[in-house]
């Protein structure tokens, strides 16, 4: 049983309590007992408005249920359908024209376009190198990946062999983003030989070599003789280090297992640690101790002789939980608060220490506080959290619009409503981004009745989801959003596949987003490269129509399609395979986020998204008898065996066909079993539940 300390009629986990008053508040000056009334004020108008919103989706949810129930078996006409959801307050008018009004945004965020990587806010390590990888090796990139087409590094320290196909790549690399005049890069016999032919692009000399920009985007050119590798080159280049994950999501949500107060503990410690700028984390590697600390700021020296600095570390933001969580940590009149009202209040006071100078490097210089803010339903939820917004400033005696918003388009009802989304939020928004995983799973749950999906394959290159990825950047783009905020595309999961990245991630700039995430900071430094190669301010000038309606809201049924028990069996354990292997780790050992192998052995970068779509996928066939139970049932027991064999190296892996009654099995089976009932098809109250049951053992 919780014990709690009582703060103007909150319950709060002492050491949560603690850590606010001392930690957070007292630095800034606040009188932690106008706190505490002004957050129990805060709770009084805003939690119950947060319970009336999650009661809307599920009236929403139930009519449109009703609806496909009683057409079951017809063609869906797509004008009833949307005269229907009109109707029903689903579909809402659409704003006049208007332009965004943010102001105060970081260059990082509205007029440079670049990388961004999304980090578990409750591993500090992570968080750090993940902070630190504003900066990357472009030659520890090519010879550690497959991105080069030569033989990979034989084991046993420095090959040279590798290292002269890393070095001829990077001059490719240089030839392309900063060419000579009349010469390549290749012919160089020392630093000051070459002459570029925009020489404009030189920015200065730092310490290590020469500082050159291209599209916005930094590149140092380092130059060492005595270096192992400089040794080995025409002109003594011994690296080329690229400006790279220009910002960082540090997630309190999809990517970390934070189900109590002990967890929210840690979350909000890293990050107080990461705007303090002490943030630090000691770890064993090859029979060393090895300290992780933020990096300092780049000095150079500029061709009038005056030295300057460049950040060192990405800008960050931080993500909040939804609107549908609750967390014991804090309880307010019997009930515990919601988490996402915690979260805001909670991470906007420790942003209020950059926000007054008290970090040891800085994050916005433009005095902002960045929150993205994940899983909203339309705008009347968007205008929930720009009004809540507004209240924490008023708490934390910020100025109006100092806490800006990343809005994840990520809910079939924010997608189809997305001009109003952006107008509740007009003068706070500084992100809006796609993501297939989750609004996959929403585009499941929310058409739950209509009848068997395709399949998540068939769903890549199905008409709505093309018109979701081209709507969301032609609508951020016709209100404003270029050079004042972020317009992102998702995750390249694979992180060994980094081969198939350098093909296919480039698409994401050719499609106008300014910004896309990738799964660690080598897939940052690489994805760099994209940004020199394609001007996406220049491609955003250039993109025009907006796909209208009826290709967003065609829902992705498998109408005629007669599967065979061989694609039935291959879908179904490629799903459950998924879902277990994510979900033993949340449970078993509270691991957010992870590389976990798929059905065919290669590691892909994995979030709760994942269950999402998968559970869902797996209940839609059940519900509509594509599927039996007794299906499922052996295809969650083979693949559990399956997965058992992938974690045999792991020692503190507990294997799941041991502990078909154990938390981590359960958990995946009410994933499946409970989906229909589950809110909006989130995994949230499942997972939060069994992790707790597996934490209380």
């Amino acid at each position: 049983m919780t014990e709690y300390v009582t703060r103007a009629g909150i319950e709060i986990d002492p050491a949560l309590a603690t850590f606010i008053e001392t930690d957070v508040l007292a630095p800034l000056g606040r009188d932690a007992g106008a706190f505490w009334q002004g957050f129990a004020a805060l709770l009084g108008e805003f939690a119950p408005r947060n319970r009336a919103l999650l009661a809307k989706r599920d009236d929403l949810q139930a009519k449109i249920d009703t609806w496909h129930a009683d057409r079951a078996g017809q063609k869906v006409d797509q004008a009833e359908y949307q005269v229907f959801l009109r109707e029903i307050g689903y579909l809402v008018p659409e704003p006049g024209e208007f332009t965004i009004g943010t102001q105060n945004v970081d260059p990082e965020i509205a007029t440079m376009a670049g990388p961004q990587l999304v980090v578990p806010i409750l591993n500090a390590r992570f968080l750090l190198n993940a902070a630190n990888a504003r900066w990357g090796s472009l030659y520890d990139a090519f010879y550690g990946t497959d991105v080069l087409d030569a033989p990979p590094a034989k084991p046993g320290g420095y090959d040279e062999e590798r290292g002269a196909a890393v070095i001829a790549a990077g001059r490719s690399f240089l030839d392309e983003a900063l060419p000579l005049v009349d010469q390549s890069w290749t012919d160089l016999a020392n630093e000051h030989d070459g002459k570029l032919r925009d020489e404009s692009q030189w920015v200065g000399h730092t310490d290590k070599g020469l500082l050159f920009r291209s599209n916005g985007l930094h590149i140092e050119v380092q130059f060492d003789r005595d270096h192992p590798v400089g040794r080995t080159d025409k002109a003594g280049i011994y690296d080329i280090v690229l400006e790279a994950a220009l910002t960082t999501i540090a997630d309190c949500e999809d990517s970390v297992a934070a189900v109590d107060a002990e967890d929210k503990l840690v979350a909000y410690t890293n990050w107080l640690g990461i705007i303090r700028g002490d943030l630090s984390e000691s770890f064993e590697k090859g029979g060393r101790t090895l300290t992780r600390m933020l990096a300092g700021d780049k000095t150079y020296t500029g061709p009038d002789g005056e030295e300057r600095k460049l950040p060192g570390r990405s800008l960050m933001f931080v993500r909040n939980v939804g609107h549908l969580m609750t967390n014991p940590a804090m309880r307010w009149g019997g009930m515990e608060i919601p988490e996402g009202i915690m979260d805001a209040v909670v991470t906007s006071a420790i942003g209020a220490h950059d926000v007054e100078g008290l970090g040891k490097y800085g994050n916005s210089r433009c005095g902002s506080i960045y929150i993205v803010k994940p899983k909203m339903h339309g705008p009347e939820e968007c205008g929930f959290t720009d009004d809540l917004f507004d209240a924490v400033e008023d708490l934390l005696g910020l100025p109006r619009h100092t806490i800006k918003v990343g809005v994840m388009d990520e809910e079939r009802r924010t997608s189809a409503n997305l001009a109003a989304c952006i107008h509740a939020v007009k003068d706070r928004i500084v992100f809006i981004n796609t993501g297939f995983l989750d609004r996959t799973g929403d585009e499941i749950h929310t058409s739950m009745r209509a009848g068997p999906m395709m399949r998540k394959g068939e769903m890549k290159s199905s008409a709505w989801l093309k018109a979701y990825e081209a709507r969301n950047v032609g609508i951020g783009l016709r209100h404003g959003l270029s050079g004042r905020a972020q317009i992102g595309k998702g995750m390249w999961a694979a992180p060994d596949l980094m081969g198939q990245m350098m093909i296919e991630k480039i698409g994401h700039l050719r499609a106008g987003a300014n910004t896309a995430w990738v799964p660690s900071p080598t897939a940052a430094t690489l994805h760099a490269i994209h940004y020199h190669r394609e001007d996406v301010f220049a491609i955003q000038q250039g993109l025009g129509d907006v796909p209208g309606l009826d290709d967003l809201l065609t829902i992705p049924l498998a109408e005629g399609t007669n599967w065979s028990e061989a694609e039935i069996r291959e879908e179904l354990d490629n799903n459950c395979q998924g879902l277990l292997g994510y979900v033993v780790r949340w449970i078993d050992q509270g691991v957010g986020c992870s590389k976990v192998p798929d059905i065919n052995d290669v590691g892909l970068m994995e979030d709760r998204a994942t269950l999402r779509i998968s559970s869902q996928h797996i209940a839609n066939w059940l519900l509509h008898g594509v599927i039996s139970e007794a299906q499922v049932m052996d295809s969650l027991r083979r693949m559990a065996a399956k997965v058992d064999e992938q974690n045999a190296g792991d020692p503190f892996y507990e294997p799941l066909l041991q502990n078909e009654d154990g938390p981590a099995f359960s958990a995946a089976r009410d994933l499946i079993f409970k989906g229909v009932e589950q809110p909006s098809g989130y995994t949230e109250p499942l997972l939060h539940a069994w992790r707790r049951e597996k934490k209380a053992r």
